[in-house]
């Protein structure tokens, strides 16, 4: 189904922004990954992928996840709702993947494997 194209009074060209997002569960999967992030006197001192939940996942498709877990904590830990003076904070991410995308996750390993 291709999105509808609306022309405005200016005759500048739009297309409808939600008919671009009806498709994504089809083409896609949703990862859930729990991480931590532990403060000392506000800053960093640790960064842990504590959960995946992935039943189906290679040990190479964990990695990959849990490299992308680490980047995006990582690039969040001095958000404003995120930072502790100490403590730790348990950070839920939700990481989608195109279906194709992880299945090459997966032949990449089997490719060194050979």
């Amino acid at each position: 189904m291709k999105a509808p194209i609306f022309i405005t009074y200016f005759g500048l060209i739009t297309v409808s922004s939600a008919f671009a997002q009806i498709g994504y569960q089809k083409d896609s999967l949703q990862i859930k990954v729990y991480t931590k992030i532990e403060y000392i006197n506000r800053n960093v001192k640790n960064i842990k992928v504590d959960t995946i939940f992935c039943d189906y996942c290679s040990s190479n498709q964990i990695k990959m996840i849990k490299e992308e877990a680490m980047r995006r904590t990582y690039l969040a830990r001095n958000d404003k709702g995120i930072k502790l003076i100490n403590g730790i904070y348990r950070h839920a991410l939700y990481i989608r993947i195109s279906k194709k995308d992880f299945l090459e996750m997966n032949e990449e390993n089997d490719n060194k494997n050979d």
